[in-house]
């Protein structure tokens, strides 16, 4: 019994060796250097709190002190975050306003700041994306009876986060 404990111990004591050696990263850097990681990490783009804590887990150092110096140099501002994901997915990725919520949400943006980010798109915008996008849903799946292309705009737009009663104001028309 003693035996394959100590077989078991062992095994258990060359595999930590090895996971810890081959897969963690062990990162022995000055306070100074970490902090200067953080600051290129959060100037490189707009970063949101939960991403800036996840990437000094990486370092094994007090997560707080860094996180205040960055707050403090304006390197991290949550609110500057949701204004540039909200404008950049919606205007790159043809998100609407339900996703980009959802996801701001996900990343732990305080509702304060996701509604000061959802303010960064117009309404007259907003309306001008939905049409176009549908125009290109419309000449995409031309191919498909109405009801199927229906249900195939339905579930483009929808997945991208429009609202439904937009969706089917939009269909309605068809």
């Amino acid at each position: 019994m003693q035996k394959e404990k100590l077989i078991i111990t062992k095994k258990a004591a060359i595999c930590r060796f090895f996971f810890t050696f081959f897969f963690m990263k062990k990162n022995i850097l000055s306070y100074d250097e970490i902090k200067s990681n953080a600051q290129n990490y959060c100037a490189y783009q707009e970063r949101c709190h939960m991403e800036v804590e996840n990437k000094l887990r990486t370092y094994s150092t007090s997560k707080e002190e860094i996180d205040n110096e960055l707050i403090k140099n304006d390197y991290l501002n949550e609110t500057r975050f949701a204004q540039a994901f909200s404008r950049g997915k919606f205007k790159f990725k043809n998100w609407g306003k339900m996703r980009i919520k959802m996801e701001l949400e996900k990343r732990k943006v305080s509702k304060k700041n996701i509604d000061i980010g959802m303010n960064e798109i117009s309404e007259e915008d907003y309306i001008k994306k939905l049409d176009e996008l549908f125009q290109k849903c419309i000449d995409k799946f031309q191919k498909y009876n109405k009801q199927q292309m229906k249900k195939k705009i339905f579930d483009y737009l929808n997945y991208r986060g429009w609202e439904y009663d937009k969706i089917f104001n939009k269909l309605n028309e068809l």
